[in-house]
C-alpha cells in the first residue's frame, strides 16, 4: 500500500509540478490521512487497479463502453487489421492497386471496357476553360447529379419519401463517437454513416459499432481525395473489418463526374449526394465559423418548417468529422425531428432492403421503419440463416439473468462473429475500391 501510496504522490507531482508547495502541502495531508483511514486508499487502489483492467480494447462491446474520448483515441492493435495492412495502401494515402493484386486487377480488367475515355481528369477548383454546358455532369462545377451520359442512373440527393430527412453523417469513423453513438441508441434514431477506409483501418471496432447499432454503411473511399482528379480505376477495408459490402458510396466534397459514375456504377455502387450543406466540416474561423454552421441548421429548419419538403423529402450534409460537428447534430437533432416526420436512413428513405452485397443482412423497408422496425433480418455472414427483424437499437446483447446465462453468451457470441466477419468483409470491400479507382485514376474509389 506503501508503495502505491508513493507512486501515487509522485506521479501528482510530477504531473502537476508548476506549483510544488501547494502540492506537498497537499501530499501532506493525504499521507495524514492515509495513516488514519489506510481501508479507505486500500479500496481506492483497488478500484483504480480495477477500472484500468476492465477497459477492453479488443472487442467492439468493450471499445463501446469506453466514456473517456483520450481512452477512445488512443491507438490499439487490431490482428485482424494488423495482419491484412500489407495488402492495402498505407493509410491516408491516395491508393492504387498493389503489384501482387491479382483480384483488384481482374476487377477493372472486367468494368474498363464500359468506362469512358473521352471524360477528362480534372482539376480543382474548376477552370475557367472548362465548357459552362457542363458536358461532364460535373458535380463541383455546376451542382448536376443527372448524368448526361446514357445509362447511368441519376445520383440521390434527396429522400423519396414526403417530409422525411435521410439522415446521415460523413468522414467516420470518429476514434471519439461513442457519446454520439450512445445519443443515437438513446433516440432509437439509425442513420447511414458514410465511412472513410483509412479511418476504419485506424479504429476497427469504431467502424463494428455503426454496424452491431443497427446503422446502414456507406463507402466515402480511401484517403477523401477528389475523385476526378485521378486517372480512371476502396471497399476491401471496410468488408475486412465490419463483415459486409456497402452498395452505396459517396464522393468527397461532392465531386464527381460521369466517368467516375461510370466506374461506381460499374462496381454495384449507388451514388448518394445531398441538396443542403450545414458546412460543419468546413469551420475555418474565417470565412466559416461556428455560427455559420448555426445559421445553416436553422435555414434548412426554416426551409422544412415551411412546407418545403412535404412532398419529397431531403439529404442534409453533416459529419462525424469531430466533436463539434457531433455536439451541433446532437443539438439541432430535437428541432430536426420536430420539423420532420421521419428522420430514416438514406437507404431506408429508398425503400433499399438490401443495403450489401452480403444477402444476410437487410434493411426495414419505409413502412416497417416508421412503424417502429428499427432493423432488418441479421445473420451469420457465413450462412443464409437470417436473424428476425427487431425493434431493438443494437446487436449489442443486452445484460441477463445467470437463469438465462447460456442462452445470453450464445446471443453474444452469435453477434459478435456477425460484427467481427461483417466488419472484416466492409474493410476489404472499401480497400478494393480504392485501388480501382487510383490505379487507374480513380482507384481511391474501391479501396474505402
Amino acid at each position: 500500500m506503501l508503495a502505491l501510496y508513493k507512486h501515487v504522490s509522485s506521479s501528482f507531482l510530477c504531473r502537476y509540478s508548476p506549483s510544488p508547495g501547494p502540492l506537498r502541502r497537499f501530499v501532506g495531508i493525504l499521507s495524514s490521512t492515509m495513516i488514519q483511514f489506510p481501508a479507505l486508499f486500500i479500496l481506492l487502489g483497488l478500484l483504480l487497479l480495477a477500472n484500468s483492467a476492465a477497459v477492453d480494447r479488443t472487442s467492439e462491446e468493450g471499445e463501446a463502453a469506453i466514456l473517456d474520448p483520450n481512452q477512445e483515441c488512443t491507438p490499439y492493435n487490431y490482428a485482424t487489421v494488423t495482419n491484412q495492412m500489407n495488402s492495402f495502401p498505407q493509410v491516408w494515402e491516395s491508393a492504387s492497386i498493389l503489384s501482387d493484386d491479382a483480384a483488384a486487377f481482374a476487377k477493372w480488367s472486367s468494368i474498363s471496357a464500359n468506362i469512358p475515355t473521352n471524360i477528362p481528369q480534372k482539376t480543382q477548383p474548376p477552370p475557367s476553360s472548362y465548357s459552362a454546358s457542363d458536358p461532364d455532369c460535373w458535380w463541383t462545377y455546376g451542382q448536376c447529379t443527372t448524368p448526361k451520359l446514357a445509362d447511368l442512373p441519376p445520383d440521390v440527393a434527396a429522400a423519396s419519401e414526403p417530409s422525411t430527412l435521410g439522415y446521415g453523417f460523413d468522414d467516420g469513423p470518429n476514434c471519439s463517437h461513442n457519446a454520439f453513438y450512445d445519443f443515437l441508441q438513446g433516440q432509437n434514431q439509425k442513420a447511414t454513416f458514410y465511412f472513410i477506409g483509412s479511418n476504419v483501418a485506424d479504429f476497427p471496432l469504431e467502424a463494428q459499432r455503426a454496424l452491431t447499432d443497427g446503422h446502414e454503411i456507406c463507402a466515402h473511399t480511401w484517403s477523401h481525395p477528389y475523385m476526378t482528379t485521378f486517372a480512371s480505376e476502396d471497399m476491401q477495408m471496410i468488408k475486412l473489418v465490419v463483415g459486409v459490402t456497402p452498395t452505396c458510396w459517396r464522393p468527397p466534397y461532392g465531386d464527381v463526374d460521369d466517368r467516375v459514375r461510370a466506374i461506381a456504377h460499374a462496381l454495384g455502387l449507388q451514388t448518394i449526394m445531398w441538396e443542403y450543406d450545414t458546412a460543419d466540416a468546413s469551420v475555418d474561423g474565417k470565412t466559416i465559423t461556428d455560427q455559420t454552421v448555426v445559421d445553416n441548421y436553422d435555414s434548412f429548419i426554416q426551409k422544412a418548417s415551411s412546407g418545403a419538403f412535404n412532398s419529397t423529402g431531403a439529404i442534409l450534409l453533416t459529419h462525424e468529422l469531430n466533436n463539434f460537428t457531433m455536439s451541433e447534430a446532437v443539438n439541432f437533432y430535437p428541432q430536426l425531428k420536430n420539423v420532420f416526420q421521419h428522420l430514416v436512413p438514406v437507404g431506408v428513405s429508398l425503400n433499399k432492403t438490401q443495403p450489401y452485397v452480403e444477402s444476410n443482412y437487410s434493411l426495414p423497408t419505409f413502412e416497417q421503419y416508421i412503424s417502429g422496425t428499427l432493423t432488418g433480418s441479421r445473420g451469420s455472414p457465413n450462412s443464409t440463416t437470417a436473424l428476425p427483424s427487431s425493434t431493438s437499437t443494437s446487436l449489442r446483447p443486452p445484460s441477463t439473468s445467470t437463469a438465462n446465462s447460456a442462452e445470453s453468451s450464445a446471443s453474444k457470441n452469435s453477434a459478435s462473429s456477425l460484427v467481427k466477419t461483417g466488419y472484416n468483409q466492409i474493410l476489404l470491400s472499401a480497400s478494393f475500391a480504392a485501388i480501382c479507382f487510383h490505379f487507374f485514376g480513380t482507384v481511391d474509389f474501391l479501396m474505402i
